[in-house]
This record gives C-alpha cells, structure tokens and sequence, in this order.
C-alpha cells in the first residue's frame, strides 16, 4: 500500500504490491522497458512541485494511473486538471487512503474505450510527427481492424486503393497498412486474453485466426510477446511501445521520432540495440501494404 508520503508507486507484473518510486526523472527512465507496469500517482493534500514534469519524462510503454485528492477543490485551484490531460493518464480514480495493487491492476488490465483513438493519442504523446490527415488514416485502420482480416477489405472500406493507401503511409516512414492492421487485431485480442480465462485457441477463433498457433506466431513476430506473456502484463501501451520498436528495428519507422530515455528526441530505432540480422534467404511474412 501507498501512503500520500510516498506519491509515486510502481504497479508491476504479479501485480501483488505497490513498490515506492523516488520522485526523481532518473528514478522513472530507469523503468524502460519494464513490459506491463503503470506509475501510480497518488495526488495528496500537498502536491510536490514538478512532480507532474518528472511523470511526463516516464518512458513509452510505461501506464500512468492516477489517484486525485482528497479535497476536488485543489484540481481546480492549482490547474492540475490540464497537466493530467497532458500526461495521459490511463485510468484516474477518486480517492483512497489505501489504494491496493488488486484494485489498480483492475483499471490496467481494462481495455480502450475507443482504441483507435487512444492509440492515435499515444502515437503522438510519444512524438510521432504524423500529419492530420494521415492519422485519420490510421485510425480508421485501427476502427475497421474489429471486423475485418484483411488490408485488402480496408480498402474497399476506406474507398480508397491498396496501392494508394500503402503509398500514403510508406511514403511518411511508417509502417505498411497491413501492420497497423494486425496490430489492432493483436490489441484486441490481449484485451479479451486479459480479460477472461477463454484459452488461446478459443481467443484465437473468436478473432479471426484459424487456431492459436497461428495467433501466437504472430504476435510474436509483430510485437516480440507471445500470448501467454501478454495475458500476465497487463496494459496495452507496452505493446504498441513494442511493436514501434519492432518496426523501427527493421526499417518500416523511419521518419519520426519519439522521447527517448535522455533529454534529447532519438530515432525509436536508437532506443533498443538492433536485433541479429536474418539468415540469407529469410523472409519478413506478411510485410507487404
């Protein structure tokens, strides 16, 4: 449990406790790559000063969950309601003296009111320079990736060509049409695997894959997680941190940049060490727009 001496906590994989958290920016990079956890801040009577620019330097992938104070006044009063917009917060919750790690791993684990948007919202929160019109884009992607399989039942949707959709994103150094696509589905499915005992295969069904073989190989080569992993660290920003990474490992994200672990903005590539290149004669499923 959290005490308001101690503002920030850390909410990881098993979920059973919150640990303490230094209010400092080098305390909160230190988390990067800690797949599945959220800082939890919990606001108290007497908000430390520049507390809320410390949570802002948290690395991608890294949930924000807060907890207001007591006195409702006080967001008014000291214009913290516009700071904790800027901070994207996942999940605000009224508050508590006592706030349990059971009870907040319960908001962490709850899917996206409206993923498209909240993804679209990410991708910009972590300094994607996309275009108005090219985000639109994605998120209609992203809408119609509830229903449909296949980039090609996109476009017919989107009214507008294969060729021309893939063109317009390629063309910026993003990923090609089908990943962002699949990568809907896939947050659609840890979604449901998070939320319910339903097995892999059965998930798997429900969403379009033939089995969960092949749910898993894809995850995997997308995101780098298989299911079973997905299902224990809950969240879903840790995985479209993951994919970005993914993507600009092997040269799809090549335009843009996003907040790196240090003070200055870096290609996502230079966050993580590139993975071993492929053997001759390798092949990259499913890379095509």
């Amino acid at each position: 449990m959290v005490q308001h001496s101690a503002p920030l906590a850390l909410l990881a994989h098993p979920y059973d406790r919150l640990r303490p958290l230094e209010p400092r920016t080098t305390a909160i990079r230190a988390l990067r790559l800690h797949a599945g956890s959220a800082v939890v801040w919990c606001m108290g009577a007497a908000t430390e000063p520049g507390l809320g620019r410390v949570i802002k330097s948290r690395p991608g992938g890294l949930a924000l969950l807060v907890i207001l104070p007591p006195d409702a006044d006080l967001m008014a009063s000291s214009g913290l309601s516009m700071e904790l917009h800027q901070l994207r917060p996942q999940g605000i919750l009224p508050f508590h003296s006592t706030p349990s790690a059971s009870e907040l791993s319960q908001v962490l684990r709850r899917p996206p009111g409206d993923l498209a948007g909240e993804v679209t919202d990410y991708l910009r929160w972590r300094g994607l320079g996309i275009d108005r019109d090219t985000i639109h884009l994605i998120r209609r992607i992203l809408d119609l990736s509830a229903e449909l399989r296949s980039i090609s039942s996109v476009s017919r949707g989107m009214y507008v060509s294969r060729r021309a959709l893939g063109r317009r994103l390629t063309t910026r150094g993003l990923p090609v049409p089908s990943h962002w696509l699949q990568m809907g589905r896939l947050l659609r499915v840890a979604a449901r695997l998070q939320n319910s005992d339903a097995t892999v295969s059965s998930v798997a069904f429900e969403h379009g894959y033939p089995d969960g073989f092949s749910l898993s190989n894809q995850m995997e080569r997308l995101i780098g997680h298989r299911p079973s992993e997905v299902r224990l660290r809950l969240g879903w920003e840790w995985l479209v941190e993951s994919w970005l990474r993914r993507e600009a490992e092997s040269g799809r994200l090549t335009c843009c940049t996003v907040l790196s672990d240090n003070d200055e903005a870096q290609p996502v590539a230079m966050s993580r060490p590139s993975r071993a290149p492929r053997r001759r004669g390798s092949s990259s499923q499913g890379s095509h727009a």
